[in-house]
């Protein structure tokens, strides 16, 4: 089992930046695919970016792609999401997943663990 804890989110202006930061702790964080997704109110959650055990796979949603990079250490138990010329829309709750499967997943069904998420908003 792993327990996740998000930090790092706030208030940015359009096109600015935030890196969020998520801890793991328990055993075996190497062993999970990681995951960043998202929920604004009123829609349901979305994935935004996954990258794999080893940090060396690496698949982004559209809308985030160019602007967002996932990655990990896995020495620090720890993944992470920048975020760059951040746009009113990408305002939400973020939450980081753990995926035990084999393969990364876009799918919030195929993480089994998550955080308690961390608000980003993004005024125009």
């Amino acid at each position: 089992q792993v327990q996740l804890g998000e930090s790092g989110g706030g208030l940015v202006q359009a096109g600015g930046s935030l890196r969020l930061s998520c801890a793991a702790s328990g055993r075996s964080f190497n062993s999970y695919n990681m995951g960043w997704f998202r929920q604004a109110p009123g829609k349901e959650r979305e994935f935004v970016a996954t990258i794999s055990r080893s940090g060396g796979g690496k698949y982004y949603a559209d809308g985030v792609k160019g602007r967002f990079t996932i990655s990990r250490d896995n020495a620090k138990n720890s993944v992470y999401l920048q975020m760059n010329s951040l746009k009113p829309e990408d305002t939400a709750v973020y939450y980081c997943a753990a995926d035990p499967s084999d393969f990364g997943s876009a799918i919030a069904t195929t993480y089994h663990y998550w955080g308690q998420g961390t608000q980003v908003t993004v005024s125009s």
